[in-house]
């Protein structure tokens, strides 16, 4: 794990690992968005349905291994293990915050 990971970056590792969506009302903006496999979600709630539903599916946990700042982003490379095809995998996901919250996370794959 990394350990300087900004706040709502690591409650969002936390959220992963735990399941505890609940955690997303810390770290995420009412009107963040997320795109992750050529879906995009809209909004809080719409965001918490999106990872109960990937948590069910996948059943997966997440392991940070290493951050960058760039332009304005939070690039956190971060390994996936679950049960997926592939397990596990390493993808980047991409955050923008604002006010100590995430506004925006793109998982590229």
């Amino acid at each position: 794990m990394i350990d300087n990971l900004p706040k709502p970056i690591a409650l969002y590792v936390e959220a992963e690992n735990t399941g505890d969506v609940k955690l997303f009302d810390q770290c995420f903006a009412e009107d963040a968005v997320v795109r992750d496999e050529n879906e995009t979600h809209e909004g809080l709630g719409a965001i918490k349905e999106w990872k109960a539903e990937t948590k069910k599916k996948y059943q997966h946990k997440i392991e940070s291994l290493k951050f960058l700042e760039k332009d304005g982003k939070n690039i956190v490379t971060n390994r996936l293990t679950g049960k997926f095809p592939g397990s596990p995998i390493e993808l980047e996901f991409v955050f923008t915050l604002h006010d100590n919250k995430i506004v925006s996370l793109e998982i590229l794959s």
